[in-house]
């Protein structure tokens, strides 16, 4: 035990004497108030023990007043309980004196160490109990906390441990009943001389009211005794401050979702649990208490006008104060009080801003509220004057109706008469509907539409709906009596039924084969019976109804089986006489489906049920407990493993139900043993074995995955966490219960999620059947296998449609799949753990292949598989590798690359690179065949380049050892691969398909002729002409280059504005090429320079270029030459670009632009002066810019200032 920790108190030295066990009773149940009514005059020593056993005797109830932690740990030495018991081993506690019901003394706090300065103080305590209980405390330290201070626990801890030490007095009034008048006026006048500046007003206004005979003082028969306890119709209970609670959760919440306050809150909700467990009625006190400041939560009102969910911790901690008031609601003791508390549910239900019980819910703002509450009157009006106009209407229709009917019924007399008369027949006035009756439909119609009235809209539920459904919940069914009353509870007809085990099995039975009782409830109402059970201290009840339930739920689950092979066996015999057809057979599949689904709904009429609902069956709603299934399972589950935890592992008080998603870090996990079950005859049946059968039984269950994401995202977070408990149980008997659940399931038909057919919204089961899988694994390999291949299915994605109408059940109806990838990241683990455990089984890997290639439908999922079955089947360290599992990730890699091929995927390039390493770790003819197939798997440009280029890399040929003949084969595809790629697609392919071709004459020249064929039919661009052309510069083909250079000039158009354009520097090459080849090429040239290009920096560029070629290298003339006569077409195509570009500025400069103008008219004037007139015409252009644009005064400044 730790030095901080609570012991028991008051060990007798020797056996206590009647009196003692007397006064121990009477003081721990009755007011003495009243014992004083009774009787006239009780001795002194019996007042003595009823107020010696008066006090509190159990040091854990002081801890838990005065921290917030269950047991303090040895670590936690700041919590007010370790330092008052510090203080009390200090020997601090001074002066204790108790008067009656009063206890009073000193704390010494010792001075504090050395650097602080602070000097040692004494602290005056004063502790009220009644009953066993503190019911007010005071100390003049004025700590402003929930719980006590450490002086109070000092003075009350010293008081338990140090009984018999402390003065004992009866109360006050008792001691002045043995004065006579002489002590008494001595008394008053001592006690007002002690304390004449405190107390001197109080006694002078007390002495004139006694002194009048009339006064209220001297009507009333006797005087208040604070000693003497509270009267008897006092609330009893122990002290808590109230405004305190107030104040600290309001200053938890404002804080928002910082961890301190969230961690601050859950302790409370923690102490209410403990408070509950202790069976202390300040436990709803403080509940109610906090659940006025979460509905004073501002956050609320910000979220509801926002119409904006609240956050993820914020609904957690509203979820868990509505779990609390289920479990107070349901308490076996307090049927008296749920009337009070249905009113106060409903009243905070009833609050705008109270959060409703779907998370995924959304309203309306609170003040648009006014304005849909006007357009509803409104229409209501609108509605009322119609219906007085249609009403008007009806009544001419049926009037109309009946002279219509007269004259039927006469035309028809008159038809029989006639068809008498000629004997003739007719069907066909007898086959199809009268006059009458088709006007009375039509009538009959227009009246519905008229009549009918829009359907009322559903006010939702909020989170204390739950706990509103709980107050119908009853406990009066004398079988659910017996239940919790004993473990030997019998069905008492059982040597009569010994007989009828070979029958069909009931659905509902009271009592199963063997005579033990079960429990038919809906789960989550069963889950919160346990719950609640356990809050209020009763865990043997909560024990004997999990194991009821848990025994229900196997049987259940055997029934379902029995109806499924009964319901296969009529299908086959029915099938053998005739055939159905196949999208009726699909529709009644479906809808047998849904039949078997666990929708939440509760039995139906005609069954047999051991439930007696008096009033209403809750669970025939499941919104009522749209919580979530699993969490009951969990309660169940948690229920019988605490009753198997090792003795070392047990904790003071069971573990309850927490609504954080985070497990509190506890070190080391528990550890179990079995545990037999009480008044079991099977040894077999272990309390550890019951709660494993029990949740795989549940997590087993066909159900419908819930709509909304906050839903959806809580079931996988719930499954996860039943499931890592699940994972701590191990042994044997772990491995059996395991494998008789597995068959079951497998045989379970509808009702299982592993079973033969499976609805399309049903919650995927991949995570439990990973762990059923791994599980099995060691002790039968074929049934689990059996189990990952037949959870491997996905129908949300499998089956785009969804049931419609009846066949969904109770299900989550339409709506988005908000966590797919999430149920196809663990569909991918299952199947990364199939294909892990079969290396060195061919047979159950080509199973679990096919099964992933079938079912997994996420390429981003897949390639993760295949990425793990290459890890697994090629470790790094390992000197050799699995090949069936590295051609399992080959087919794999193969398949993602189909999936792919038409979609856009950001990580294609990834995958492409994976399945080139993937297949070359394989082997030469993986290359050869993606390379032969890669109009499958890649795109042109992928195949030529990161495939091809892969593949005939030096290092792919060391790395598979090739012999010069593999070698060349290998470079033969990769070059037939590389030419049909250029052929089907020569933009993207063309350069990559000549640098792969290099090696091989023929395949070059083939090359060259697909890229010329392409380039003369337009379907290169001009830059990837160019760069084609630079290559075969670089090759050593300048004719070549040439050609294409020319062609992509006929494809290139250069506006007047594009001085920047990218295929300049290309322009610049592709005339230096044709330059240096010769003056015909660049005659040829220059008319397709002239005619594409606008731009006229470009152009002079070009001209000066080929000038200064022409003239030589001589830097002897320094004026620049006058270009050759071949140029002339050159420099006019220049001038006229730097003509019309000028005008084109112009129209459309800003002033900050002007000073780039110029500079531009610069360069224009060097460009005219190549011409023999060219001065003359750059200056005809200044006069007419000045001429036209004379307005922008500042340009035309600036262009006289440069060019005069």
């Amino acid at each position: 035990m730790s030095a901080c920790a609570p012991r028991v108190c008051c060990r007798p030295r020797a056996p206590p004497t009647l009196l003692d066990i007397t006064a121990k009773i009477v003081a721990a149940a009755i007011p003495f108030q009243r014992i004083e009514e009774r009787y006239e005059r009780i001795p002194e020593p019996v007042q003595r023990r009823v107020v010696y056993w008066s006090f509190p005797r159990d040091e854990r109830d002081i801890c838990m007043y005065s921290s917030l932690a269950r047991a303090p740990p040895d670590d936690h030495r700041s919590i007010a309980f370790c330092r008052g018991l510090k203080l009390l081993e200090a020997g601090c506690v001074e002066n204790v004196l108790q008067v009656g019901f009063h206890l009073s003394g000193v704390v010494r706090a010792p001075a504090a160490v050395p650097p602080c300065s602070e000097p040692e103080r004494l602290y005056r305590v004063t502790v009220s109990f009644d009953r066993c209980k503190i019911t007010g405390v005071t100390c003049s330290c004025e700590a402003r906390d929930i719980f006590w201070c450490q002086h109070v626990v000092a003075l009350a801890l010293y008081r338990i441990r140090n009984a018999d030490s402390v003065r004992l007095r009866v109360p006050i009034s008792e001691t002045l009943l043995q004065m006579d008048r002489q002590q008494l006026q001595k008394f008053v006048q001592y006690l007002i001389a002690e304390h004449h500046t405190e107390v001197l007003p109080t006694a002078q206004r007390l002495a004139d009211e006694v002194l009048q005979a009339r006064s209220a003082i001297n009507r009333i028969c006797g005087a208040p005794d604070p000693t003497a306890g509270p009267p008897p119709d006092a609330h009893h209970a122990w002290h808590l401050d109230e405004q305190q609670v107030c104040e600290q959760v309001r200053a938890y919440l404002l804080q928002g979702t910082y961890y301190n306050a969230n961690k601050q809150l859950n302790s409370l909700f923690s102490k209410v649990r403990e408070m509950l467990r202790a069976q202390d009625s300040n436990g709803p006190r403080m509940l109610m208490l906090m659940t006025e400041q979460f509905l004073s939560d501002p956050r609320l009102l910000l979220w509801r006008n926002q119409n904006t969910p609240m956050t993820e911790k914020c609904r957690q901690l509203w979820e868990q104060l509505g779990a609390l008031w289920v479990s107070i609601v349901l308490d076996p003791r307090s049927s008296h009080q749920r009337l009070q508390w249905r009113h106060l549910l409903e009243k905070w239900s009833a609050v705008e801003v109270c959060p409703t019980e779907d998370p995924d819910y959304r309203s309306f703002p609170l003040y648009a509220r006014e304005r849909e509450r006007n357009e509803r009157d409104r229409d209501r009006d609108h509605r009322d004057r119609d219906r007085e106009r249609h009403r008007d209407r009806d009544e001419r229709d049926r009037e109309r109706l009946r002279e219509r009917e007269e004259r039927d019924r006469e035309r028809h007399r008159e038809r029989q008469r006639r068809e008498m008369h000629s004997h003739s027949e007719s069907s066909d006035d007898e086959s199809r509907p009268n006059n009458y009756e088709r006007e009375y439909r039509r009538a009959s119609k227009r009246l519905r539409l008229h009549n009918q009235r829009p359907a009322p809209q559903l006010t939702p539920r909020t989170v204390f709906h739950k706990a509103l459904d709980a107050v119908d919940i009853s406990w009066e069914n004398e079988h659910l009596k017996n239940i919790l009353s004993s473990d030997e509870f019998r069905d008492p007809e059982k040597p009569d039924k010994a007989g009828s085990s070979t029958t069909t099995l009931q659905p509902y039975p009271k009592f199963n084969l063997l005579g033990q009782p079960l429990w038919h409830e809906h789960l989550p109402v069963v889950g919160a019976r346990i719950e609640a059970l356990r809050a209020h201290g009763r865990a043997p009840a909560a024990l004997r109804l999990a194991v009821s339930a848990a025994r229900a739920m196997r049987h259940r689950q055997e029934v379902s089986q029995q109806r499924w092979q009964d319901a296969c066996c009529g299908e086959a015999s029915s099938s053998s006489g005739d055939a159905c057809a196949c999208a009726g057979g699909c529709e009644r599949s479906k809808l047998s489906v849904a039949a078997y689904m666990d929708s939440g709904g509760c039995l139906a009429a005609g069954d047999t049920c051991a439930l007696s609902h008096s009033r209403r069956c809750v669970a025939r709603d499941s919104r009522c407990w749209s919580g979530w299934t699993l969490e009951a399972i969990w309660c169940v589950y948690e229920c019988l493993a605490d009753a198997c935890l090792a003795p070392e592992d047990q904790r003071a008080s069971p573990r309850l139900h927490t609504y954080v998603d985070e497990e509190p870090n506890t070190g080391l996990p528990p550890r179990y043993q079995h545990v037999p079950v009480a008044g079991s005859k099977n040894p077999e049946e272990t309390y550890l074995a019951l709660a494993l059968e029990a949740a795989l039984l549940g997590l087993g269950v066909q159900r419908m995955l819930p709509s909304g994401l906050y839903a959806q995202e809580r079931y996988c977070k719930q499954e996860e966490r039943l499931i890592s408990q699940l994972q701590r149980v191990e042994g044997e008997a772990c491995a059996s219960v395991c494998v008789r659940v597995a068959r079951a399931l497998l045989a379970g038909g509808p009702a299982s999620c592993l079973g033969a057919r499976v609805h399309p919204r049903a919650a995927p089961a991949h995570t439990f059947a990973r762990y059923l899988f791994l599980a099995l694994l060691p002790a039968d390999p074929d049934l689990a296998y059996r189990v990952g291949l037949r959870a491997m299915r996905l129908p949300m994605v499998e089956d785009a449609y969804a049931l419609e109408g009846g066949a969904g059940g109770g299900g989550a109806g339409a709506g988005s799949w908000h966590t797919l990838q999430h149920h196809e990241q663990q569909q991918a683990a299952l199947a990364s753990a199939l294909l892990g455990a079969a290396r060195g089984t061919s047979s159950r890997l080509r199973a679990a292949l096919g099964a992933a290639q079938r079912h997994v439908r996420s390429a981003a999922q897949l390639f993760r598989l295949a990425q793990d079955a290459l890890r697994l089947a090629a470790p790094p360290d390992a000197p050799h590798h699995h090949r069936d599992l590295l051609a399992a990730a080959f087919e794999l890699g193969l398949q993602v690359l189909r999936m792919t091929l038409s979609s856009v995927n950001w990580r294609r390039r990834e995958m492409v690179r994976w399945l080139v390493t993937c297949a070359t770790e394989l082997g030469l003819d993986a290359l050869l065949s993606i390379m032969q197939n890669w109009y499958e798997l890649f795109t042109p440009t992928e195949a030529t380049g990161p495939v091809a280029a892969a593949a005939m890399s030096h290092a792919t040929a060391l790395r598979l050892g090739l012999s010069f003949e593999q070698q060349e084969k290998l470079g033969a595809t990769a070059r037939a691969l590389a030419l049909q790629c250029a052929a089907k697609d020569p933009p993207g392919c063309a350069l990559s398909a000549l640098s792969v071709c290099e090696g091989s004459a023929g395949a070059f020249e083939a090359a060259c002729a697909a890229v010329g064929g392409a380039a003369a039919r337009g379907a290169l661009a001009s830059s990837q002409l160019f760069a084609v052309a630079r290559y075969m510069e670089q090759r050593g083909q300048p004719a070549r280059a040439m050609r294409l250079a020319t062609l992509a000039m006929r494809n290139l158009h250069l506006h007047y504005n594009q001085d920047s354009h990218p295929a300049i520097a290309d322009i610049h090459w592709a005339v230096a090429l044709a330059h240096s080849l010769g003056r015909a090429e660049l005659q040829a040239m220059l008319p397709l320079l002239v005619k594409n290009v606008q731009c006229a920096p470009v152009l002079s560029d070009v001209l000066r270029r080929c000038c200064v070629a022409a003239a030589g290298c001589s830097r002897a003339r320094p004026p620049p030459p006058r270009p050759p006569t071949p140029l002339r077409p050159l420099l006019e195509a220049a001038l006229r670009a730097y003509a019309s570009t000028t005008h084109a500025r112009l129209a459309h400069i800003s002033p900050r632009h002007y000073a780039d103008f110029v500079e531009f008219l610069g360069k224009a004037r060097d460009t005219f002066a190549l011409a023999h007139d060219g001065p003359h015409q750059f200056a005809a252009l200044l006069q007419e810019i000045k001429l036209k644009y004379k307005g922008k005064k500042k340009l035309m400044f600036l262009v006289k200032e440069r060019f005069g």
